[in-house]
């Protein structure tokens, strides 16, 4: 018997005009795990969370959360859930302090909860007395964040949670999803950064144009990922390559006498998800 599932779909599809949207989505998600769903903008990431959270409706197949059909399950099933949308839009006219005990009230959330999220990520608590309005693109994903944690969730749903984050929040925020994992909660984690994804996910799935072309354990990713090598040679111009396969072929590559200098850095995005497709690889 297999590990219980946070998130389980079966065929689940949504299609848009001209045939984009998500087709045929297999996916399960276990519980306690952080799981990292990548993909370009576009890709059918947030179409994906709209389905999970019954705020679209599928043109085909079913998913659950938490044991519960998504389908029915309303403010029950949403109760259990932090999420924090790629397209966040909060009340512009109230204060941040009337933000946080609204939602507050909503989740049943303990007292000071969102305010400790937020000391940690290096929000100014005295920011809370202004309006959302005058808050920066980061000073209200912040409080996205806060919203989503405050509760202490079952399951967190991310839809690219870092955008307008500065690095030294973005490590913060990221140390607060690798907590939660080791209290036993489950992350689902959207994003198009690999680099967040590498850095925090048990395991990952690539989505291409609305079809999930890869699932797999971070470390076997990380074996696979193919890495873009620059070299700079004595009287040449410098050359760039992208190298997957063995690193000690790559070293071997790399014993050159006229060699200068060399940088070997994680692929592209865009060159990644041209090598999945164009490669066939499997789930």
């Amino acid at each position: 018997m297999g590990k219980p599932l946070a998130i389980e779909t079966s065929g689940l599809t949504a299609l848009f005009s001209g045939g984009q949207g998500l087709k045929n989505l297999d996916l399960a998600v276990e519980r306690g795990e952080i799981f990292g769903f990548l993909g370009q903008n576009g890709a059918g990431k947030t179409t994906t969370i709209r389905l999970l959270l019954d705020l679209l409706r599928p043109d085909a197949g079913h998913a659950s959360v938490l044991g519960m059909p998504v389908r029915g399950s309303g403010g029950e099933l949403r109760r259990r859930i932090g999420f924090l949308p790629s397209d966040l839009a909060l009340l512009p006219d109230l204060r941040g302090a009337e933000v946080l005990a609204l939602f507050r009230g909503l989740y049943g959330a303990p007292l000071g909860a969102a305010e400790a999220v937020l000391e940690r990520l290096g929000f100014l608590l005295s920011a809370l007395r202004r309006r959302v309005r005058t808050y920066s693109t980061g000073m209200r994903q912040m409080l996205g964040i806060a919203l989503a944690f405050q509760h202490d969730p079952e399951l967190y749903i991310l839809d690219e949670p870092t955008t307008g984050l500065d690095p030294v929040v973005r490590a913060s925020f990221l140390q607060l999803v690798r907590e939660v994992k080791s209290r036993g909660r489950t992350v689902f984690l959207s994003s198009h950064v690999l680099a967040e994804i590498e850095a925090t996910a048990d395991r990952v799935g690539f989505i291409f144009a609305g079809e999930l072309k890869l699932v797999s354990e971070v470390s076997e990713l990380r074996r696979r990922l193919p890495k873009r090598v620059e070299l700079r040679r004595l009287g040449r111009p410098p050359e760039s390559f992208v190298f997957e396969g063995d690193p000690r072929e790559l070293l071997r590559k790399l014993d050159q006498p006229d060699l200068l200098d060399f940088e070997v850095a994680p692929a592209s995005l865009d060159e990644i998800f041209r090598r999945f497709t164009e490669g066939g690889a499997s789930r």
